[in-house]
């Protein structure tokens, strides 16, 4: 087929006298395309309809014959180009869906600083941009008919005259990511909110952040950030976001537990208007309030507000209070001061661990230390190695939690393990180590 081309489009340069740049031939339509324009040309001739150099049909006939097609063969619309004086052009491939959201009249948003790969984000997603090659050149036409839409005309014209807009020998296209979302913990951390009275609060030098800052740079889309945000245990204090200082927010859940306690209330009926009113004069209300909805379900009975508190987020972290001044510590032990320490009524299971601590059952005794998933680097390779150096084999069961959010889209972590790690069988029980030597 592509012998056929060049014989035909030699034929046509030395029989035809016509000014032809090159031919390009789509199924059952011809498309003449002319050289550009001189300067002085291009500006007399401002519509791509200008007398002086488009084609005629006879003209385009005696070019179907010097190229030895058939007419019968193509359609009878033929499609005249002239190159106009614009400019090489960027093309982005869009799913269906971002055509829609395009043309609802929402936008879409490019972000990522100088030393980051570019994302696209839409209101609720996020999507890599990766240039594609192609080895045709794509030409941008205003108001191009292709030849279905002129098969659907009851009488499609013979011959259209069009100026080409614009070219390009690649396009964007997108690819469905993970949004980016350790840098938002990251940047969050820089200033951890210790309380109204520490004097971090008086000095304008700490960094903080407006939801408008984090939009601008967080590769994330609007949605995903707010989501995590909540992930967090972030607040908006002043107009900016923050997240509480851990022996802040743990000094907050004492003073909540205390009070239940006291007031021999169940943890799952809290009354927000008497906690607020018992535990205001010892910290703001909407710390109250927030550490409320952190730790608990909010939910509205006989028109009175109150919150119904989970255990496990309680019995976490009291854990995680308990290990991060600890390098390892006795798995026996820490399980017996962890359930002394927990507010009577709850009971304590490693299950409420995942992605937090992790056991160590080879050693003797048992120990348990903190490893925090959000500690872990966010690229995948980067987090195998970094879990294959703190244990050189896992069972799925306890690398699962540290994996789970790089799955994408319908992707489970076995298909994460078989790409990053070799699986093999250790006393009848799956293991998996990684796949290359981890310094």
């Amino acid at each position: 087929m592509l012998e056929e081309a060049g014989e035909v489009l030699e034929n046509m340069l030395k029989a035809s006298c016509l000014p032809l740049g090159f031919i390009v031939f789509l199924p059952a339509v011809l498309l003449l395309v002319a050289p550009p324009l001189p300067a002085a040309a291009a500006r007399k001739r401002r519509s791509p309809r200008g007398a002086g150099m488009s084609r005629t049909r006879a003209e385009v006939d005696a070019t179907l014959q010097a190229a030895k097609l058939r007419a019968a063969e193509l359609l009878p619309t033929a499609l005249s180009l002239r190159f106009g004086p614009g400019a090489p052009c960027c093309l982005l491939e869009l799913e269906p869906a971002l055509c829609r959201h395009l043309e609802a009249g929402r936008s879409l948003v490019i972000r990522g600083e100088k030393d980051e790969q570019a994302v696209l984000c839409s209101g609720d997603r996020t999507y890599e941009l990766k240039v594609a090659d192609t080895s045709n050149l794509l030409l941008c036409i205003p108001g191009c008919q292709t030849p279905e839409q002129l098969a659907r005309e009851p009488a499609p014209p013979d011959l259209i005259h069009a100026e080409i807009f614009g070219f390009a020998n690649n396009y964007w296209e997108l690819r469905r990511c993970r949004p980016k979302l350790q840098k938002l913990r990251r940047l969050l951390m820089e200033n951890t909110y210790e309380g109204p009275d520490s004097p971090k609060e008086v000095d304008s030098n700490h960094s903080r952040y407006t939801t408008e800052d984090l939009l601008d740079v967080v590769q994330a889309s609007e949605e995903e950030i707010m989501a995590h945000l909540r992930v967090l245990n972030a607040c908006e204090i002043g107009g900016h976001w923050r997240i509480l200082e851990f022996d802040y927010e743990m000094k907050l859940l004492n003073h909540v537990t205390q009070l239940v306690d006291s007031e021999s209330w169940s943890f799952s009926k809290v009354p927000l208007s008497i906690c607020l009113q018992e535990l205001g004069p010892l910290e703001p209300e909407e710390m109250i309030e927030h550490c409320l909805k952190c730790y608990g379900r909010r939910y509205i009975d006989e028109g009175e507000v109150y919150f119904e508190l989970s255990a496990d987020k309680i019995c976490r972290a009291t854990a995680q209070m308990l290990l991060q001044n600890a390098v390892k510590f006795n798995l026996a032990e820490f399980q017996a001061v962890w359930q002394q320490s927990v507010p009577e009524g709850m009971v304590t299971s490693l299950d409420q661990l995942k992605g937090l601590a992790l056991v160590d059952r080879h050693s003797r005794p048992e120990i348990i230390f903190l490893l925090r998933a959000d500690d872990l680097p966010e690229g995948n390779q980067e987090r195998f190695n970094a879990l294959f150096s703190v244990r050189e084999k896992w069972t799925e069961e306890d690398i699962a939690p540290y994996i789970q959010d790089l799955c994408g889209e319908k992707q489970t972590t076995g298909a994460l393990l078989t790409k990053y790690a070799r699986c093999s069988v250790q006393n009848g029980v799956r293991v998996y180590n990684s796949r290359r030597p981890v310094s």
